[in-house]
């Protein structure tokens, strides 16, 4: 009975340790690389976790280049969301207001990481999701069935390209001297 006591109560020690595994936004539903609605609501989601992640990093992260990277990405996806929905609107449809949907996990993750945890989080978190992104925005625009969300598509992925490019830089340690585990 002892032993059934411990190994309870080794069970409950573990798990309030907070684990550092990232959980990265899922990736949208494969109809969403060529049908229009499904699009709309992946580029949305994916656009409003950048921009709710990142709001978290400028309150989180005392890291400087985290800090800019961060605001780059709120920058960039409010811009890509609009354009988006005037895309969208020009193909006479109605986009649903944005909803974070499977990534409120992911967001969830980052408020709950320490101030110590917290900048590698959340890059190890970036890079997978904008690569799950650009391969939505390449794959729509290449075969899409709106001509306009093509065209947005295709003008996002240079954008995407350049946030993989900064994230992988961050992760691997550029502009964090002093910091390890980035």
């Amino acid at each position: 009975m002892i032993y059934v006591k411990a190994a309870v109560l080794s069970m409950f020690a573990v798990a309030a340790v907070p684990a550092l595994a990232q959980t990265p936004p899922p990736p949208p539903p494969p109809e969403a690389k060529t049908t229009a609605m499904p699009y709309v609501e992946a580029a949305a989601m994916s656009d409003l976790y950048e921009i709710n992640s990142s709001q978290l990093a400028l309150e989180k992260s005392q890291n400087k280049a985290v800090r800019s990277f961060a605001s780059m990405l709120i920058k960039h996806h409010q811009k890509t969301t609009a354009a988006t929905t005037r895309a969208a609107q020009r193909a006479n449809m109605t986009p649903p207001p944005p909803s974070l949907g499977g990534a409120q996990a992911s967001i969830a993750e980052l408020q709950g990481a320490s101030a110590a945890d917290f900048d590698r989080l959340y890059i190890a978190q970036q890079v997978p999701a904008h690569q799950a992104a650009l391969d939505l925005h390449q794959s729509y625009a290449a075969g899409g069935d709106q001509p306009a969300l093509r065209t947005t598509a295709k003008a996002a992925v240079p954008i995407i390209k350049q946030h993989i490019s900064a994230a992988t830089k961050l992760q691997n340690g550029a502009g964090h001297a002093g910091h390890k585990g980035m």
